[in-house]
């Protein structure tokens, strides 16, 4: 009876020292930059391009997402985009009008992303204000 209690008293200090350790390593709420990485980027059930990088501020901050479609860049606020991160895409809430009327660019010629007239215009395409708070708002379907 003893080594029976025992042997119970075990497994259940071994699952929760392994369930503590799997919470530590991947709490709920954090993703990794190569699950946002290649994100399709979409509105409505089209797809406007992939997450090909990512624009931190000075306070480590996740500013920007860059997205490709084609060689042509666009900046996308990241509180405007909406992940699902099982379905690696990312939702805008915008018409495919509005996107199209955002200014492109080239790896070449990238933006002045901190002045304040081009955070400004950037933002309003999205309609969210700048320095919101920073979080990746998970879709549930």
């Amino acid at each position: 009876m003893t080594n029976n209690l025992l042997r119970r008293s075990l497994a259940t200090a071994c699952v929760m020292v392994m369930a503590a350790t799997a919470s530590a390593v991947d709490p709920v709420g954090t993703y990794r930059a190569k699950e946002v990485l290649g994100t399709k980027i979409m509105i409505g059930t089209t797809s406007v391009g992939t997450v090909d990088d990512i624009v931190f501020d000075d306070a480590g901050n996740l500013e920007y997402l860059i997205v490709d479609n084609g060689g042509k860049l666009t900046t996308v606020p990241w509180e405007a985009a909406k992940f699902d991160v099982a379905r690696r895409e990312a939702i805008l809430t915008i018409t495919p009008q509005q996107y199209q009327a955002i200014p492109t660019y080239t790896v070449k010629t990238y933006p002045s992303f901190y002045t304040p007239a081009y955070r400004t215009e950037v933002y309003k395409y999205y309609g969210v204000t700048p320095r919101e708070l920073r979080r990746i708002e998970r879709i549930r379907r």
